[in-house]
């Protein structure tokens, strides 16, 4: 593909609000809380934050430079700013290519839950205080084999339809609107929530660590959260980073949308907690806080079911803007490495998110019996994207800057030719890239590999 003729974001703003709607999803209103529910609250959220800033963030950095770098979609980037005898680093594309599509396969079953139960909670059908009942009626939506199928081929229709469009047509104009309604929906349950009458018991929870909580796999999970959260280690940063523009002060860029991803997960969690420990439910409700105490806490306010609307409406708002990053990694190389056109990239992308996405939708009813190294579908695709391809892509980036692009080349990258000044910030970037992040990120792998 001709690089003069390459889409690619137009604005600071919408390169600044694509990212952010990538790195922004189900893991900030869905995965933050209950994670942050049962390890502890403040004390969890600080060692996120640590684990952010020192191997979420100079990742995040890294990744958006080489894709700015090579211009190009994740395998081909490797390929050209590879050395000439090295070009096997292609492989950590390929790695996210093929995480970017088990990923969908699994995360368009629960943003499918997520819009159904925007109707759900419009109807009045979730409207009850007991979270039993609330998890009898989430037990009936994933064990029909007809809804759960419908729901996920919505998602599919509708974020394939916006990919279709291109980059700035479809991703940028659709995160430019989605991202203030999130920040707006946001708000405005903050707002709700710390005016209920024993909210500061939610605020504290959140912000006032106890330190004797936070043991090692409190610091394995929220290393392994900061890891995931930033759509790090999959290829959309790569590919995203391919569409930034060529002044774009990406240090700045990606600070931001680190603060911003913050903001969202914080604004999540006061939205949550307060009204959470305001009507006496369990913080520590784990997966299950989003579809059986959510529901049971909003019905126990006055305007419970408007809120609750909002805030279904607002997960979904989430969600969109991750699935359309990660359909844009497989994408991206079909167009660009295999010359197909746009439309027909999309459609065998959604075609082979269909076919893997079936039986993991199915997992909660016909394919539940299916288990292949003794899991499910969908907790199969979780397990190999989530702990194998995103750990292993993580440390394989992590060397190939720290031991093969080289200082030099990340200075002129990062640093926009000298223009920015920047060189000690990029030094510490790299430091942090070549020896504290792998190591961080091996440890998750072995982690979630159950070897340590």
């Amino acid at each position: 593909m001709n690089q003069s003729t390459r889409d690619g974001f137009t604005s600071n703003f919408g390169v600044l609000v694509a990212t952010l709607g990538s790195a922004v999803g189900l893991g900030n209103i869905w995965k933050f809380p209950y994670l942050t529910g049962a390890n502890g609250g403040a004390g969890f959220l600080l060692v996120y934050l640590l684990a952010t800033l020192l191997v979420g963030l100079p990742l995040l950095m890294v990744e958006t430079t080489l894709g700015r770098a090579a211009r190009a979609n994740a395998v081909t980037t490797f390929e050209r700013i590879a050395p000439p005898n090295q070009r096997g680093w292609k492989i950590i594309g390929w790695m996210g290519f093929t995480a970017a599509l088990l990923i969908m396969a699994f995360y368009t079953s629960v943003a499918g839950w997520v819009f159904a139960y925007i109707f759900k909670a419009f109807s009045g059908e979730i409207a009850t205080t007991d979270p039993k009942i609330a998890g009898s009626a989430f037990g009936k939506l994933v064990s029909n084999p007809v809804s759960s199928l419908l729901w996920q081929w919505l998602v599919l229709a509708l974020t394939g339809s916006i990919i279709m469009l291109g980059v700035s047509k479809g991703i940028e104009a659709v995160a430019r609107k989605l991202m203030p309604l999130l920040f707006g929906l946001l708000l405005i349950l903050c707002v709700r929530s710390l005016t209920l009458p024993g909210a500061t018991e939610g605020l504290k929870f959140l912000f006032s660590p106890d330190f004797a909580k936070i043991t090692p796999e409190v610091i394995l999970t929220a290393l392994g959260l900061a890891f995931f959260k930033l759509s790090i280690g999959m290829g959309c940063m790569l590919t995203y980073g391919s569409y930034f523009r060529a002044e774009q002060n990406i240090p700045a860029t990606t600070t931001r949308v680190m603060f911003a991803d913050l903001s969202v997960s914080l604004l999540a969690g006061i939205a949550i907690f307060p009204a959470v420990f305001a009507f006496g439910f369990a913080p520590a409700a784990g997966p299950s806080l989003v579809f059986m105490t959510i529901p049971a806490v909003f019905t126990s306010m006055p305007g419970g079911s408007l809120f609750m609307t909002i805030f279904f409406v607002l997960t979904a708002v989430a969600s969109i803007g991750a699935m359309l990053s990660l359909l844009e990694v497989p994408v991206a190389v079909l167009t660009e490495r295999y010359k197909l056109s746009r439309k027909r990239a999309s459609l065998m992308t959604i075609g082979t998110i269909l076919l893997l996405g079936v039986p993991a939708a199915l997992s909660q009813s016909i394919t539940a019996e299916l288990k292949i190294f003794g899991m499910n579908p969908f907790d199969l695709f979780d397990f190999l994207s989530s702990n194998v391809l995103l750990p292993l892509g993580g440390i394989l980036i992590c060397l190939f800057v720290g031991w093969v692009y080289g200082l030099p080349q990340l200075e002129e990258q990062l640093g926009n030719r000298g223009k920015l000044g920047n060189e000690k910030l990029v030094q510490l970037v790299f430091v942090l890239v070549r020896f504290v992040a792998p190591l961080s990120i091996a440890i998750v792998l072995l982690h979630g590999l159950k070897i340590i």
